[in-house]
């Protein structure tokens, strides 16, 4: 059930980052993969700076949303290189 919730947030935050970052989605598929890894990265960031914003629902989207625009972010520099 676990996985479940945390693919479900990474679609979220997919979708969440694609909007915030205008340029639209990838697709449910790349939405969920954005996400997920955004989720892995925003957790990765928060804890290096040693910021812990609590559980929760809410809480773990906003972390895995803004890994998810610096993974955009990141691959769109990447784009132009």
């Amino acid at each position: 059930m676990e996985f479940i919730g945390f693919i479900l947030i990474g679609l979220i935050a997919g979708w969440l980052a694609g909007v915030l970052v205008r340029g639209g989605g990838f697709g449910v598929i790349g939405d969920i993969v954005v996400g997920v890894i955004g989720a892995l990265l925003g957790g990765f960031l928060f804890r290096t700076l040693g910021l812990f914003p609590g559980g929760g629902l809410l809480s773990s989207l906003f972390v895995a949303t803004v890994g998810a625009v610096v993974l955009i972010f990141i691959v769109r520099l990447i784009k132009r290189a």
